[in-house]
């Protein structure tokens, strides 16, 4: 026990060592992981942010183009409401009238015609043809819009197909001098226009456009759908929530639309209408994340060739810690009965006596000898003394269990004990325990037995070590002289003997 409790002592500082290493090295690959994660955030929140500017930008430049046409398209419609209130169109032919009502207004290949409609909704004049075929528009949004409600203003209206084309109405009320209702002024801008301006643009195939109403009505998308062309956002069954497309911030996830994740951006809120710019998050992340792949490659690599380098150096520092206790072990330990020698006995006993001293505790010494050993090795042969040594070799480790005790071959057959803290009464116990151990493990030929000698004092200043060794070797030249097999305690300081 004591040789196993020593063995662990001599090794612990090696193995403290090797777990040091091998901390300090996990320590420092998870802090340059924790290093290169970080920067890796930083450098996708760098890609997002640069993704949401150009989207902003994009979706910016659309908007203020969309705001600029309509509002061009919506000073004709006001040039046209004020000239109708002209008392002379009554009285001058169709083309002058035209010349009047239309010499100012915005004409373009995706602008169409402005028409005029009576209190009753009957087309009574149109832009394109001066004898335009009856129609009656009382019952649409854009007419009812403006009869029903004075302060309309302009009214875009759903897209819908209008004149044979796919358009989105812009309408204004005609009123009198007095807020009377005298009839509604209309065009329309082709959808021709929206896929002309998107193709304008330098857009990835999966990246989307939106252009919505601020009842977010559904206006135009690219790419462009029918299905989904004049539905409400806030009408649509999904998990999508309207307010994803507040002014001013980004949304990152499901659109309303598909359930491709994207990177949506939203225009000011500054015309009629306003775009939402989408591109997935896999395009926005594309080239993060190859980046992100070769920066991990290299860091996990790294971090397992100094894992590997780390166990590799913890080993070698174990095996070396090893055969340093081996060497250690074969320096200070008796090879016959693996004991500690006298080289590590007078070790130990300069230690303890140092240490007792500066206690002030009582060091106590066991000198014990093989009775009729030289007789025994003559009959017997020397591998019969050999273990007869070894014998009592072991009945004194058995004996002695404390941490701080130390059994030692002396020289020849004869062993020392030495016993820190401990009093000549315990000691004269440890002893007979000693004595009685060997006595009981005799076999039948011959009995084996030991003498014992033992001392216990304080030691002082001035005071050596080899007092106590003298005081035990007397008490057990005494024990001899007294028959063998027995034990005796030296009295310190008149060093009389007490059987």
């Amino acid at each position: 026990m004591l040789s196993g409790w020593r063995e662990v002592t001599a090794r612990r500082p090696w193995r403290i060592s090797a777990k040091l290493l091998i901390i300090s090295s996990v320590v420092t690959v998870i802090g340059f992981s924790a290093i290169c994660v970080n920067v890796m955030l930083d450098m996708r929140r760098g890609e997002e942010a640069l993704a949401r500017q150009t989207l902003e930008n994009l979706a910016t430049t659309i908007e203020s183009d969309i705001s600029r046409n309509i509002e061009i398209y919506d000073l004709s419609l006001k040039a046209v409401a004020g000239n109708m209130l002209l008392p002379e169109l009554a009285t001058v032919s169709k083309p002058i009238r035209h010349l009047i009502l239309f010499d100012h207004a915005t004409t373009a290949k995706h602008f169409g015609a402005i028409q005029v409609f009576d209190t009753e909704g009957r087309l009574t004049i149109d832009a394109s043809t001066l004898d335009p075929l009856p129609e009656n528009r009382g019952e649409e949004d854009y007419f009812t819009v403006h009869r029903d409600n004075p302060g309309a203003g302009l009214f875009i209206s759903r897209p819908m197909l209008f004149r044979g084309a796919y358009s989105i109405v812009l309408s204004r009320r005609i009123s009198d001098d007095d807020g009377g209702f005298l009839g509604v002024v209309a065009g329309s801008i082709r959808f021709s226009y929206f896929h002309e301006l998107f193709e304008r643009l330098s857009l990835d195939p999966d990246d989307t456009i939106t252009v919505l109403k601020r009842d977010r009505t559904i206006m135009m998308r690219r790419p462009f759908d029918l299905d989904i062309i004049g539905k409400n956002l806030n009408e649509r069954q999904t998990t999508w929530k309207a307010d994803n497309l507040r002014i001013g911030t980004a949304y990152s996830g499901q659109g309303p639309v598909d359930p491709t994740p994207r990177l949506y951006v939203r225009s000011a809120d500054n015309g009629p209408l306003f775009v939402v710019a989408g591109k997935p998050l896999a395009a926005v992340f594309a080239l993060w994340q190859k980046e992100a792949f070769r920066i991990g490659a290299v860091v996990l690599a790294l971090a397992l060739f100094v894992l590997a380098s780390t166990l590799v150096l913890a080993r070698e520092i174990g095996r070396r810690a090893a055969a340093e206790h081996k060497l250690e072990e074969m320096a200070t330990t008796d090879a016959l009965t693996g004991l500690k020698n006298r080289r590590k006995f007078d070790s130990v006993i300069d230690v303890e006596w140092r240490r007792a001293m500066r206690q002030k505790t009582p060091v106590a010494l066991l000198m014990i000898d093989a009775d009729h050993f030289k007789a025994y090795n003559d009959t017997f042969g020397h591998q019969a003394g050999d273990q007869v040594l070894v014998g009592i070799a072991i009945c004194i480790s058995d004996s002695v269990s404390r941490a701080g005790d130390c059994a030692a071959r002396y020289g020849g057959e004869e062993f020392a004990v030495l016993l820190p803290n401990t009093s000549a009464t315990d000691a004269f116990k440890v002893a007979e325990t000693i004595r009685a151990k060997v006595q009981g493990w005799s076999d039948d030929q011959t009995t084996s037995t030991v003498s014992c000698g033992i001392a216990s004092l304080v030691p002082a200043s001035g005071m050596d070590w080899s007092i106590l060794v003298a005081a035990a070797d007397k008490a057990l030249y005494a024990a001899k002289a007294g028959g063998r097999n027995q034990s005796v305690v030296a009295s310190i300081p008149k060093l009389s003997l007490v059987a």
